[in-house]
């Protein structure tokens, strides 16, 4: 088995502004002017949600061309519901995370509905971000002296 090792930084920018640059990429984290943000990009609950259905469309795209079906156009709609009392410190007897996500997939392409069915469970099997939210996944965190990185 390969492993292989992502990493991105961030960097708190003015306001609620998170930026970074990833691989010649500019993206901005922002919250919207009604939470006090400038509104400059997706909140940190969006983009992960974005990922998630990226991640699914993504991996579509490989095991369709690695099954030679012609897939000429999927459309992902990720939601989640999440307990907003915790993430503003609130006293809350539920974690803070999302309670629960929804996928939700239509999927052109010349298969019928049990087809689609068995490749959308495929693919979601084979996402590692599907995986990292359906699955118990470690996630450590630690403090960096000043003036090292990461």
């Amino acid at each position: 088995m390969s492993d292989k090792r992502i990493s991105v930084t961030a960097n708190l920018g003015s306001g609620y502004a998170i930026d970074a640059d990833i691989r010649g990429h500019n993206l901005v984290i922002d919250q919207p002017r009604v939470n006090g943000g400038t509104d400059r990009g997706p909140t940190p609950l969006e983009y992960f949600l974005f990922s998630l259905g990226g991640c699914i469309g993504s991996i579509a795209r490989i095991a369709a061309h690695q099954q030679r079906i012609n897939l000429r156009g999927m459309a992902l709609t990720v939601e989640g519901t999440l307990n907003s009392a915790g993430l503003m410190g609130k006293p809350s007897e539920v974690r803070t995370g999302f309670q629960s996500i929804q996928i939700s997939a239509t999927i052109d392409a010349d298969l019928d509905e049990e087809q689609k069915q068995r490749f959308l469970d495929e693919v979601c099997e084979r996402c590692p971000l599907h995986d990292n939210v359906h699955y118990e996944t470690e996630v450590v965190h630690q403090l960096l002296e000043a003036g090292c990185t990461a």
